[in-house]
């Protein structure tokens, strides 16, 4: 009998990707900032695992990245469109305990933006042996789904929201039920916790988890909180803990909610850009959380390392990742431990 499970981030990790950015990319604009900010995750994960970099050169990665360990850096020369891995990158679960990487099919958030070389990343990184020999690899998965818009607790239970995965152009017809049937087959999940409410001002993905709750254990979550009565997201974000209070764990039990502070209001001209504290990376005992220069980046800080008490938490500027609507966790993709080749 087959059994599929879906680790859960906080899992032995072999290596995190990254796509990086360059000038053909939307980051064109301001891509020294944002070249910075990359260096600066990347170091931080290489002092602890592996890092996966995708990019147009490796030349001018490497002396971008001239002070770091070398042994643990894996560069691949791939075309992209953007830098967002977590939803282009592969899918890890095991199946009876062998590593199995899922490519499912990535269309720029619902056909938004162009995807076609970012759809091609994965396989393209299988055929460049980035992968470990025995990872079985599954291509041309045509179900649509994006890695930040699911939240595994390595259990069987899965958090998503409604919004996006029935959002418009990603795998309709199917009803509801049916993309949870999609969801249990392939992941192995047993449940899914679907929210209903939540959003974030300028957020493009049409919801993303990653931007709203976040699993940190099997019974914890942490989630945005609403936080100023005259906040436009404060009626969405309540009726959305209130949605998380009804939740239960495998065992029947509701789960530890620990509340992130809305980020203070950032603008690029009129638009509110979305800067999210639950847009966080667990990494090898570690957890990288996204900064923005705010008042609300400390009480942030604080929580956060609540919900992790046995990781150092780190908190990295990311202020320059929210003009393109995005921020850290979106940036990334791990793959657990077994994923990556043996280097002799």
């Amino acid at each position: 009998m087959k059994h599929i499970s879906f680790p859960a981030e906080w899992y032995p990790q072999s290596a995190v990707q990254l796509t990086w950015p360059h000038a053909a990319t939307d980051w064109f604009d301001r891509l020294d900032e944002v070249t910075s900010c990359f260096v600066t995750i990347a170091r931080e994960i290489l002092k602890r695992q592996p890092l996966i970099i995708v990019c147009a050169d490796k030349a001018t990665v490497l002396s971008q990245l001239d002070d770091v360990n070398l042994d643990r850096l894996h560069l691949y020369e791939i075309k992209s469109d953007d830098t967002w891995a977590r939803d282009h990158g592969g899918i890890s679960v095991f199946e009876n305990g062998k590593p199995v990487l899922l490519d499912f099919t990535f269309n720029g958030w619902g056909k938004k933006f162009n995807a076609g070389n970012d759809n091609q990343i994965t396989y393209k990184l299988y055929k460049q042996h980035a992968f470990a020999p025995k990872v079985n690899y599954v291509s041309h998965m045509p179900f649509i789904l994006e890695g930040g818009s699911i939240e595994s607790d390595g259990q069987g239970t899965l958090l998503t929201t409604a919004q996006c995965l029935m959002a418009p152009n990603r795998n309709q017809p199917l009803d509801e039920s049916a993309i949870e049937a999609t969801l249990k087959q392939t992941l192995g999940i047993q449940k899914v916790l679907w929210l209903r409410s939540g959003y974030l001002s300028g957020d493009d993905t049409d919801g993303h988890i990653d931007m709203l709750a976040r699993f940190c254990n099997e019974h914890t979550i942490a989630y945005v909180a609403a936080t100023d009565q005259e906040d436009e997201h404060t009626p969405a974000l309540r009726q959305m803990e209130q949605e998380l209070k009804t939740f239960r764990t495998p065992d029947g039990q509701p789960y530890d909610l620990i509340k992130l502070p809305m980020a203070a209001p950032i603008y690029y001209g009129s638009e509110r850009l979305p800067a999210s504290y639950a847009n966080f990376l667990i990494i090898n005992d570690t957890v990288l959380l996204p900064v923005y220069g705010l008042k609300t980046d400390e009480q942030a800080l604080s929580r956060l390392q609540i919900a992790f008490p046995n990781r150092e938490v780190i908190p990295i500027n990311c202020l320059p990742l929210i003009y393109q609507h995005g921020s850290l966790h979106c940036l990334t993709m791990q793959y657990p431990e077994g994923f990556l080749p043996e280097r002799h």
